[in-house]
Order: structure tokens, then C-alpha cells, then sequence
């Protein structure tokens, strides 16, 4: 990952942030680090709607809950409805797992990692942009999305067989989802002036997305998470880097822009052509139309 030395911001200190009166909804905001992002953001002030299949912040101030399961897409689609998107002042995606060993499929008949840590946001994306933040009264700043993923690491994908349905290894497929996130934050920026949409990398952190590939509540699991937990930063810390960015006035000219795990910005991957990008965008909706699911790209 190289750095962008373009871009420099200061971090507010988290004791002086005021958020009263901001409106953020976090996708994938009832565990790991979208726990801890909603958690953070409501005690400043922020009014949040996360989203996710169990909430456990019941009666927490300013946090309120839309039930989902984001690995069917028509729940995406049902969310993307849902949410308040034209008073909107921020979202942040978060959802992710990681690819299991054996392919394994949603009830939609998509690749379950894909499904999880990038279709819904493709589709909740293309759903929400057009109005977001557009009804807010008199903003200072544009609306901004924040996709949580691993940006400006290489990978660029592949989407000859984006399904996985020809062949399937875990990390190629789970890469793919990677580099999917990342043209999503790229093809945001360059489509949508109204909003300014940044990637962020938080690296490794302790939390239920590899379950998945090593199995929930498997010894291999729980050493490895303890082992991650014990030489990295926790969700919290990483949350009190990032809560900052969403009232940085220094980043309102860098839509587009990756940040590691650290809120230091980087160059994007990279092979990530405007060609290669519209490939890949026009082969995640083609899938979805394959699955009854039709996209209109605004």
C-alpha cells in the first residue's frame, strides 16, 4: 500500500466531536467494527440506523435498528427503500465475511461471500445515490459514504465468472470481493458529484468475519481471533480513527480517496482502469438480472 501524500487531514479529538443533528446509517452496524463505528457515533450525538440480523444495543440513545439479512439481495433492495437516504448525512458499510473453504451459495443462488461483502452494497449503492443527502437543510458538507473493505492492496478481480459457478478456490473468490469494493468507492466518486465516497482499509482487526472460513465457535477460530485481538487494534481504537472523518472539512475535495488502518490516505490498486471498472460494475448487475434482480445504473 503506498501512500497518497496529496492528501493530509487532522483528526478531531473524539471529546470535542459534536454530531448532534447528524443522521448516519450503518450498514452492518450490530457487530465488529460497525458495532463500535454506531456505538461511537450515538454518543457524540449522531442519530444511526444500523443495520443487521441482531441488534444488541437495545435502549442505547440515538441508535435504532432495521432488521436485515444482507446475503439475499431483495433484502438489500428492501433496505435501500427503508433507510432515509435524502436526509442522510453519512453511510458506512461494514458487512463482510470471508469466503468458506467449500463454495456455498445464498437462497438467491449467489456466491455467499459475494452476496455478503459486496453485492448488497452494489445494489443499496445504486439504489440510495441519486437522493442522498439532497433534502438535507442547508449542509456544510456533502453527503459521504464510507465503504469498509481492503482498498490499495492489488487486487483488481476478475469478473469472467464473478458467481463462482466454473470453479471456486476461497481466497480468489474472496479477493474478488476486495476488488469489488474498491471500484465501488472509484465508479461512486467519478458517476455522483453530489456525494464524496472514500474506502477505508481498517487491515486486521478482531471480529466474527472469518467464522466463515474457519468455522464459528471452532478452536482454529477462536485461537486466530485471539491471536488477531492480541497484536492488532480493536475495533474501538480503529472506531475513534475513523468517527473523525465524517466532519473532516479537509477531505471535501478527495472523493474517491482510501485511507488505511491508521486514517492515512493511499493510492487506489494499481490496474484499476476506468474500462476494467465498467466491466466489472456492468458483469455485478448482469449477474443480478440472471437472478431476477434488475439494476438501472443512474
Amino acid at each position: 500500500m503506498t501512500l497518497d501524500k496529496r492528501i493530509n487531514w487532522t483528526p478531531a479529538a473524539i471529546a470535542s466531536l459534536n454530531l448532534k443533528g447528524k443522521h448516519i446509517a450503518v450498514i452492518g452496524g450490530t457487530g465488529g467494527i460497525g458495532r463500535a463505528l454506531s456505538r461511537l457515533l450515538a454518543s457524540r450525538g449522531a442519530s444511526v440506523v444500523v443495520v443487521g440480523q441482531t441488534f444488541r444495543d437495545a435502549g442505547h440513545d440515538n441508535i435504532e435498528f432495521i432488521q436485515a439479512d444482507l446475503s439475499l439481495m431483495h433484502e438489500a433492495r428492501r433496505v435501500a427503500a427503508q433507510l432515509p437516504a435524502a436526509t442522510l448525512d453519512a453511510v458506512i458499510f461494514t458487512t463482510g465475511i470471508f469466503a468458506a473453504p467449500q463454495r456455498q451459495e445464498t437462497a438467491e443462488g449467489i456466491e455467499r461471500d459475494l452476496a455478503v461483502s459486496y453485492l448488497n452494497r452494489f445494489v443499496m449503492l445504486n439504489d440510495i445515490l441519486p437522493l442522498l443527502g439532497t433534502q438535507r437543510p442547508q449542509p456544510a458538507m456533502k453527503s459521504r459514504v464510507f465503504i469498509v473493505g481492503y482498498p490499495g492492496t492489488g487486487q483488481i478481480g476478475t469478473s469472467d465468472d464473478l458467481n463462482a459457478e466454473k470453479s471456486y478456490k476461497a481466497m480468489p473468490a474472496h479477493m474478488n470481493t476486495v476488488a469489488g469494493n474498491e471500484m465501488l468507492v472509484l465508479d461512486t466518486a467519478k458517476r455522483f458529484s453530489h456525494v464524496n465516497v472514500f474506502g477505508l482499509n481498517p487491515g486486521l482487526i478482531k471480529s466474527g468475519i472469518r467464522d466463515n472460513f474457519f468455522g464459528k465457535g471452532s478452536l482454529k477460530s477462536r485461537l486466530m481471533e485471539s491471536l488477531i485481538g492480541l497484536l492488532t487494534q480493536s475495533a474501538d481504537t480503529y472506531a475513534r480513527r475513523i468517527v473523525p472523518m465524517l466532519a473532516a472539512r479537509e477531505l471535501e475535495e478527495y472523493s474517491g480517496a482510501m485511507f488505511n488502518s491508521k486514517g492515512k490516505a493511499m493510492l487506489p490498486s494499481p490496474g484499476m482502469s476506468d474500462a476494467h471498472i465498467a466491466k466489472f460494475m456492468a458483469a455485478s448487475a448482469a449477474l443480478l438480472a440472471r437472478k431476477g434482480l434488475q439494476i438501472v445504473r443512474p
